[in-house]
């Protein structure tokens, strides 16, 4: 999936668009949430601006029904790219699912992503190191010239994308 996200003055909150279903959007506001508590710690933006300012999240294939956890540390990487108005690095994917503490939990189905990344030319994988051991049932032919990251924080997802 590719991730949208772009702000505007207005009253505080968070518009999701792109046929996202409520597992999605549980993830959204998570990732969201956990963003902001960052981008403020780490004096990206001042509380104030969050309180006037809307963030708009959008998945692109609007007519296209969406739903599950693993987009969590996408969204929150989304979220920090936007607070700090610098661009991801190119060929690059991930997945995972998001917790309020920052903890990238296990997802499933690594092996179709994994495939998904190959015919779309991304060269790295960022996947829970949950996961790890799932690499084993990718076949090596679907697993040459990606290199895989598996982590375990959002922050470890933040240093490798930025």
């Amino acid at each position: 999936l590719m991730l949208e996200s772009s702000s505007f003055p207005g009253k505080e909150g968070l518009i999701l668009t792109g046929q996202m279903g409520d597992v999605m959007k549980e993830s959204s506001r998570i990732a969201f949430n956990w963003a902001k508590k960052y981008a403020i710690e780490n004096k990206m933006k001042k509380p104030e601006w969050f309180e006037k300012n809307t963030v708009h999240l959008h998945i692109p294939e609007g007519a296209t029904p969406k739903d599950g956890p693993s987009a969590g540390i996408t969204m929150v990487t989304t979220f920090i790219s936007l607070f700090k108005n610098k661009i991801i690095k190119r060929n690059l994917a991930m997945t995972g699912e998001v917790s309020l503490k920052g903890k990238v939990l296990p997802i499933g189905g690594l092996r179709e992503k994994t495939v998904a990344a190959k015919r779309n030319k991304i060269k790295t994988i960022i996947i829970p190191i949950a996961n790890k051991r799932d690499l084993d049932e990718i076949p090596e032919n679907v697993k040459t010239g990606i290199t895989f990251i598996p982590v375990s924080k959002v922050e470890e997802v933040l240093a490798a994308v930025f």
